[in-house]
């Protein structure tokens, strides 16, 4: 009877604790993020013999970079390329393995791994065959700015970071109101917003502090109304030689 018991035993189903499922989900996050930079990796950038000029576009969530860039590429001739958008784009093109990945750190406020948004701006540059990029919303935390310096400090020369400085409570409100009318972005509520809020606090202002200590910083006010800011926009990309 003893031995018909253990034998029962053996065949009982082990528990999952949390902690595994966790390392589990871990490691299926991992192999997809492997999986996506040797898929999406690109051996060099060519563009009319030029190194292509990049600005960085930094500022909170709800500051008008998406706006203001689109001001930008009408007036100056730049190529406009959106980390966000371009992750987003990624996570709902059909059949991609790596939407769901990407959904879960924009969902929860994180930031995407480095490679995985180095990629598909690098794409994205050597697929629009031009030489002037803002990069809207990159790079957000210390990480990001070492993935680029590895992955693109020589394939680039950066200009400038366009700093857009908006009170946290105007970003809010204009997040909140771009959710209400349809947006589509599933980060446009208040959970999602704290969130992205604490991530930039904390990890995106020390990268404009850092480029601001080597003087590559143009600061703009984004409370006003669009076309004012613009105007300030304007006046820094003329003394910049655009």
């Amino acid at each position: 009877m003893w031995r018909a018991i253990t034998r029962a035993a053996v065949n009982l189903p082990v528990p999952v604790t949390l902690t595994q499922q966790l390392q589990r989900q871990h490691s299926t996050n991992l192999h997809l993020l492997q999986k996506f930079i040797y898929t999406n990796k690109v051996s060099g950038i060519t563009m009319a013999n030029e190194t292509p000029k990049v600005v960085f576009v930094l500022g909170g969530p709800g500051a008008g970079k998406g706006t203001q860039c689109s001001k930008i590429v009408d007036r100056f001739q730049f190529t406009h390329l959106s980390a966000g958008d371009l992750l987003r784009e990624e996570r709902s093109r059909e059949g991609s393995e790596f939407g769901s990945l990407i959904e879960d750190y924009i969902r929860n406020g994180k930031i995407v791994p480095v490679e995985v948004t180095c990629s598909l701006l690098e794409n994205a540059m050597k697929n629009s065959g031009k030489t002037r990029f803002l990069i809207d919303g990159f790079p957000r935390n210390q990480d990001n700015l070492d993935g680029w310096n590895r992955q693109m400090g020589d394939k680039a020369d950066m200009q400038f970071v366009l700093f857009f400085d908006c009170s946290e409570d105007v970003c809010v409100q204009r997040c909140l109101g771009r959710g209400q009318s349809g947006s589509g972005r599933s980060d446009d509520n208040m959970e999602s917003l704290k969130k992205r809020i604490q991530t930039y606090n904390n990890d995106s202002l020390p990268i404009i502090k850092h480029f601001e200590n080597d003087g590559k910083v143009k600061t703009i006010d984004a409370s006003p109304d669009a076309d004012k800011v613009f105007s300030e926009v304007e006046r820094v990309f003329v003394a910049s030689g655009f």
